[in-house]
């Protein structure tokens, strides 16, 4: 696809009386999302925890919230023409522990709410034969460690998206979008536990995202998977036809990034720690 500016997507009035349906629609990506889809002439909705003006209350971990928040919803729009899922949780864990809370809050939240959402909106959406943009992650590729809650959830995120596709297809655009690493506050539970990624992989920008997603909503022909950034495209491509390589290189820059002590003081990463120094003097020896 071209590459699109916003000014560019404004210009053609590409969501012109549309009816658009965002989660997660009180944060950084839901929230311009949803007033971009206005400016472009949408009228569009939003489904978050936090309630504001045009964003209806809603934790999609909640079925019985989510049937009545997708219905009302569509009612007030007058039914549905596309779906944009950005609600989601970034926890961190050690993939070797046996999972715990934060690991089924991914799950339930990334993964069952996106699909609760899109369920409860299928009918409206298919009688206009209109499209799902789900929003994934390049995480669900390039695997980095201490993502594991989120790169699961993530990973079998995509595997919804194409059997979604292949089931319905014939009624429904299904598009997959895999943004980079993008500074916003689904990290601030990664810097807590003091394992983020800031500086660790090149950062990308909201509106990187934002954008992506609505080129895809407004294609003649909705794409199957879809890069925030011409490097992140890159990435995806490696990821699926290197993927050896690709975790080669990621495992010497995560040894390098511990050598220097960026993850000094954070005790999750104290096992990894561990197990690099002995890999090290294994390989000394």
């Amino acid at each position: 696809m071209p590459r699109e500016t916003v000014p560019d997507l404004i210009a053609r009035s590409a969501l012109a009386n549309r009816a658009v349906l965002v989660t997660g629609a009180s944060g950084a990506f839901g929230g311009q999302t949803l007033a971009l889809a206005r400016e472009l002439g949408a009228s569009a909705l939003g489904l978050d925890l936090k309630p504001a003006d045009g964003v209806i209350a809603c934790d999609v971990a909640d079925g019985e919230q989510v049937r009545g928040a997708v219905a009302e919803a569509v009612e007030r729009l007058g039914g549905l023409d596309i779906l944009i899922h950005f609600a989601g949780v970034g926890p961190a864990v050690d993939i070797g522990q046996p999972p715990g809370a934060d690991v089924a809050e991914a799950l339930d939240v990334n993964l069952l709410g996106t699909w609760r959402v899109t369920a409860a909106a299928l009918p409206a959406l298919m009688e206009r034969r209109g499209r799902v943009i789900i929003t994934a992650s390049l995480l669900a590729s390039v695997t980095l460690p201490f993502t594991g809650a989120y790169t699961v959830s993530k990973r079998a995120l995509t595997a919804y998206a194409d059997v979604l596709r292949a089931e319905y297809g014939s009624h429904l655009g299904v598009t997959t979008v895999y943004p980079g690493y993008v500074d916003t506050p689904i990290h601030d539970r990664s810097r807590a536990t003091g394992v983020s990624l800031d500086g660790l992989v090149p950062a990308e920008r909201v509106t990187d995202t934002v954008t992506a997603v609505l080129r895809a909503a407004t294609a003649a022909r909705p794409p199957r998977d879809v890069a925030s950034t011409r490097l992140g495209t890159a990435a995806l491509r490696i990821a699926r036809h290197a993927p050896g390589a690709l975790d080669r290189a990621l495992s010497a820059r995560m040894a390098a990034t511990m050598r220097r002590g960026t993850y000094a003081g954070a005790e999750l990463a104290t096992g990894l720690r561990t197990r690099l120094r002995a890999q090290g003097k294994e390989h000394r020896a």
